[in-house]
């Protein structure tokens, strides 16, 4: 029996499973790994957007945190929707003790456009881009970051993804400090159902790391499983509707 790699996502959830936590949970199981959470939010969400946000208080979602830390270890992490800045900064507190890969999606804004992070939270995104193994935002975050000289003065490892992006190729740009920039391209996906896409990209980075993949090739992999995600998808709801969780690339 292989032991499997302690993924802990540390998000907000999605009432209707398509993405956050839920889309992260699914994620790390379809691809071998034991998923563990810390909820930073309650979101009732669907297909169509977003109707009601609840944070939780910093000190439960480090209280969850350190439960799964002290008992059941970890091997890497996610951070997803994190709701407020001193959730932020208490995340931050947690993880910059722990020796493990870091997966960092700067959610912003939702892929039915509702917005789930304000100023002050995104200012305390600086000391999680520095602690993160990788940062994946997406055409919007990423110029609401400053874009890549910004990017490039922080002297962070970030994907630059490429999905949002008009054009029938999708390119996705790796650039780390003191490397030569790496990219991939594909055919666009032309479909709806592209709710959670984010999530799922970043805990498959997230779970190929914590079983003992290069970074390089976390990336390939994560991005193989999200393309039969979205060609798969079940076809739910009446807007952005979910991928196809089920199916391993």
């Amino acid at each position: 029996m292989i032991t499997p790699p302690r993924i802990l996502s540390i998000a907000g959830s999605d009432s209707s499973g398509g993405a956050g936590i839920q889309a992260d949970i699914k994620t790390i199981v379809m691809l071998g790994g034991y998923a563990m959470t810390a909820i930073t939010a309650i979101t009732a969400q669907n297909t169509c957007g977003v109707t009601d946000v609840v944070a939780l208080s910093p000190e439960m979602v480090a209280a969850q945190i350190d439960a799964c830390v002290s008992d059941i270890g970890v091997d890497a992490v996610k951070i997803g929707m994190l709701g407020s800045p001193e959730i932020a900064h208490v995340v931050a507190d947690r993880l910059e003790s722990l020796d493990v890969p870091v997966v960092f999606d700067p959610v912003m804004i939702s892929t039915s456009g509702s917005v789930l992070a304000d100023a002050a939270t995104i200012e305390a995104f600086e000391r999680l881009m520095r602690i993160a193994t990788l940062t994946t935002p997406n055409v919007p975050e990423l110029a609401v970051l400053g874009g890549d000289a910004a990017m490039a003065a922080r002297g962070v490892a970030y994907i630059a993804k490429g999905g949002d992006a008009e054009g029938p190729i999708v390119e996705d740009r790796l650039l780390r400090p003191g490397e030569l920039p790496l990219s991939w391209t594909a055919p666009r996906i032309e479909t709806r159902h592209t709710h959670g896409t984010g999530c799922t990209f970043s805990s498959a980075i997230a779970t190929f790391m914590g079983q003992g993949a290069g970074l390089e090739a976390a990336i390939v992999s994560a991005r193989d499983y999200v393309r039969a995600a979205l060609l798969n998808a079940p076809g739910f709801g009446a807007g952005h509707g979910p991928l196809g969780h089920h199916i391993r690339g």
